[in-house]
């Protein structure tokens, strides 16, 4: 019942769907940097950390393909309706980092990817009911069913998507057009932040008042 109300409340809801943008953002430039073969740092190979990077870099393919599993586990977070597939799929990858910068002694990193793997724990928690059925072997079982997020929010994580990718890109951003047109991308997550949210304002206070 305690998660129920938990679960129903719009407020927890909120925080639920920009925790999967934030998250789902945080794949984006390590991502696209792996997917277009780039290395991922410039540490040198005396360091246990900058050998083990190079290494992974020489693996050609894979790195690539690394790249690729990340976008991909971003871009469903960020759709909101596929996000458990995307929650799983990101606890696959971000397990492994977060053991290599552990047992890597990263500096301050480990840090970082440890408050990602409670995001990301929170993500499967809010959705675990979805995933009772595969963990309940040979047993009847009955969902709840709650609210998916509106189309607003879907729209947004395609809105945010196209932008984060675009900003995403490595290598420096040159003059002219190429600064014109990151502007443009942050000015068009800016919006986007603004109306989702003023919308989704409008809401809680008429919610309120139907309320009273």
């Amino acid at each position: 019942m305690t998660f129920q109300k938990l679960r129903t409340n719009k407020r927890n809801q909120w925080i639920i769907i920009h925790l999967r943008y934030l998250v789902g953002f945080a794949f984006f430039p390590s991502g696209l940097t792996k997917l277009l073969g780039n290395r991922f740092t410039v540490i040198s190979t005396d360091t246990p950390i900058g050998y083990f990077f190079e290494a992974m870099y020489r693996t050609g393919f894979y790195w690539n393909f690394l790249g690729l599993c990340q976008i991909v586990a971003g871009i469903l977070l960020m759709t909101q309706r596929f996000a458990l597939l995307g929650a799983l799929m990101f606890l696959a990858i971000l397990s492994n980092i977060w053991i290599i910068t552990i047992s890597l002694s990263f500096t301050g990193t480990w840090v970082i990817t440890s408050l990602m793997m409670i995001a990301v724990i929170v993500l499967l928690i809010w959705d675990h009911h979805k995933l009772m059925p595969v963990l309940g072997y040979n047993r009847t079982i009955t969902i709840e069913s709650y609210p998916d997020p509106g189309r607003i929010w879907i729209n947004a994580g395609l809105i945010y998507t196209v932008c984060l990718m675009g900003l995403s890109v490595p290598g420096p951003v040159q003059e002219g057009l190429g600064l014109w047109i990151s502007r443009l991308l942050i000015g068009m997550v800016f919006l986007t932040f603004l109306f989702t949210n003023y919308k989704m304002y409008k809401k809680l206070n008429l919610d309120v008042k139907n309320q009273a």
